[in-house]
């Protein structure tokens, strides 16, 4: 293996290390053989040199400018306080139970860090690096807060609002590490009663919650409310309506889009668009759909120009945002314009590129 400087890859050779964006995103999986395509991508984003093994083994002969050279640019102290998070929910999550005090200034404290190094947080491009199935839950709540902290500010919640509403996203599934872990990480559909031990998670979760001390009362409804429904179709109560906190409306909302965008062990990742798309179904009876409509429009506002892929697997440019079909823009592929409101075969994969 070798740094080799994308000038100089060639076709079939393959990556050891994954190519990562300026904001930490997932440009290129390790262990792909490089196409045309590929390089051009990474042309593309700047990037200057990566790590790959040579075609046939070959030697290849990089500058030492291009060597010493990042293979990829990083928010290096947003990514160092989200890997402390991770480790500080993982300490906090199975340590927690009923009665136990919890270290709350520690997690608001860590909290305020990462939202203050998340200046480029977008819910619909960002991907945490270094996933793993087995951390869902730690990287759901950390997406959740980070992604309701943006919502409360679109939606024209009050400045007070704000970090309790992302402390309602970190903590909301707080109690799930109390519910049989087979059960969390079951590939196949759950039975009745697994399903009546995964739903055990929201009251565990807030009699966690209810007597600590330095949060308020929305904060702790999250992880009661998350998955209660706006026509009573919910757990654990069938609340209704505006008997759910504003806050678990949120993070609901937050949560299902996470979740869908997330592979897990009963269900692999789908594109983003997609999940506004079946979120946009969901506004209609089960989440609060005025709050939908601003995470749709407020997360599709991506400059014209940005690089997109199309489920096809082609390359386009984003041209025309139309206001009335917010996750189907016009996109130019080559020399065609595609319109996705009118194709309805094709969809957005993924945002390769933003144009700042």
């Amino acid at each position: 293996m070798a740094i080799i400087a994308v000038s100089q890859l060639k076709s079939g050779e393959k990556l050891i290390e994954d190519v990562l964006t300026y904001r930490g995103n997932v440009l290129l999986q390790k262990g792909i053989r490089l196409t045309q395509r590929e390089i051009e991508i990474l042309k593309a984003f700047m990037i200057r040199a990566v790590e790959a093994e040579p075609v046939d083994g070959q030697t290849v002969e990089t500058s030492e400018e291009d060597a010493a050279a990042p293979v990829y640019a990083v928010r290096p102290v947003f990514n160092k306080v989200y890997d402390e998070m991770i480790q500080l929910l993982r300490k906090v999550f199975l340590n927690a139970t009923p009665g136990i005090p919890l270290p709350i200034f520690e997690v608001r404290t860590k909290l305020e860090r990462l939202i203050q190094a998340a200046a480029d947080y977008k819910p619909l491009t960002f991907t945490p690096r270094n996933y793993q199935k087995d951390d869902y839950l730690y990287h759901n709540s950390i997406l959740v807060a980070l992604t309701c902290y943006q919502f409360a500010i679109w939606h024209g919640l009050p400045k007070k609002d704000w970090l309790p509403v992302a402390m309602g996203g970190l903590l909301h599934d707080i109690g799930s590490l109390s519910v049989d872990q087979q059960i969390l990480r079951k590939p196949g559909k759950l039975g009745s009663h697994e399903l009546d031990e995964i739903r055990r998670h929201t009251i565990i979760g807030y009699n966690i919650l209810k007597s600590a001390p330095g949060i308020n009362d929305g904060v702790k409804f999250c992880a009661l409310q998350h998955h209660e429904r706006e026509d009573g179709s919910g757990y654990p109560l069938g609340l209704k309506g505006d008997k759910i906190h504003y806050y678990a409306k949120m993070v609901a909302i937050a949560d299902v889009f996470h979740a869908m965008t997330a592979n897990r062990f009963h269900k692999s990742k789908m594109s983003p668009y997609l999940a506004l798309e079946k979120l946009h179904d969901e506004s209609f009876g089960k989440l609060e759909p005025t709050m939908v409509q601003t995470f749709i429009q407020k997360s599709t506002q991506i400059q014209n120009g940005s690089i997109v892929k199309l489920s096809n697997h082609a390359l386009g440019e984003i041209v025309f945002s139309d206001p009335k079909h917010p996750t189907r823009p016009w996109v130019k592929v080559n020399d065609t314009i595609v319109n996705l409101a009118t194709n309805r075969n094709l969809y957005i994969q993924e945002v390769v590129k933003i144009k700042k």
